[in-house]
């Protein structure tokens, strides 16, 4: 299976545009590109029962964002405070990722 090309990228703010979390913005923590998935902070956390280990000697229940799908997600922009698609420009020959609405680039 081919890698699927994501739009988002480690440390973006994203919003969950689906889903029980619809409408709840964080930072991309993680971007799995072989399953086409982003793990975003707070967002579809879930409750793993662990071991007690040599790390971890307490065990228990614990809580961790998961995975969900990167289609259910869009970039975020901090400056125009709207979801937006990305617009590519070339900006002393590097290409940079823009805000479609405002035109804020998202990499620095």
């Amino acid at each position: 299976m081919a890698l699927a090309k994501t739009h988002i990228r480690k440390d973006d703010t994203v919003m969950v545009i689906t889903g029980k979390d619809a409408g709840t913005t964080g930072k991309v923590i993680q971007v799995l590109p072989a399953k086409g998935k982003v793990v975003v902070e707070g967002v579809n956390v879930v409750k793993r029962h662990t071991k007690p280990t040599q790390k971890n000697p307490q065990g228990g229940i614990v809580e961790k964002p998961a995975a969900i799908d990167a289609s259910n997600v869009m970039l975020y922009c901090g400056k125009c405070k709207k979801v937006t698609r990305i617009q590519k420009k070339t900006v002393d020959n590097k290409n940079v990722r823009v805000c479609k609405h405002c035109g804020e680039a998202f990499d620095k």
